[in-house]
């Protein structure tokens, strides 16, 4: 009985769309185990093993290798990293054009940057005000002016 090329042409397809859509999530490990699991299940159809052996070995491979490196998702899932933005929260800017949300206007420059500005409360701030970065709203600034 020879090897059925049809299960290894399958295994292999299987490998390459988990692969394809791991890469395709960015990073968020979503289908890693069942790539592997797949690769194992095709190594059994070479082997010329029953489709039984083959579902068994997908199976039990990528569970294995899902709780194995559950606990490293998890915390790699848990972490938080500050973002540029989120970084600028609390800076002080200078006002460079006069910040009126109800003509959609206002520039204020931030660390040497040129962003559209509105005020947080909806007033307008003067041009040559100091504001402080109490949001980013995209690529808006959102503002209020500094206590005095």
């Amino acid at each position: 009985m020879g090897m059925d090329t049809t299960m290894v042409i399958f295994w292999a397809a299987c490998f390459v769309v988990f692969v394809i859509v791991e890469i395709a999530t960015l990073n968020a490990l979503v289908s890693i185990w069942f790539a592997i699991g797949s690769l194992g299940a095709m190594f059994f159809a070479i082997a010329d093993l029953s489709f039984v052996w083959q579902m068994v070995m997908f199976v039990g491979l990528s569970a294995v290798i899902l709780l194995a490196t559950r606990p490293l998702v998890k915390k790699m899932q848990g972490r938080r990293y500050a973002t540029n933005f989120e970084l600028d929260i609390g800076k002080t800017a200078l006002v460079i054009e006069t910040i009126n949300n109800t003509l959609s206007q206002g520039r204020v420059k931030l660390d040497g940057t040129d962003w559209a500005a509105r005020s947080e409360d909806g007033s307008p701030i003067e041009e040559g005000a100091v504001v402080v970065v109490k949001m980013v709203d995209g690529a808006k600034l959102i503002v209020a002016k500094q206590p005095q």
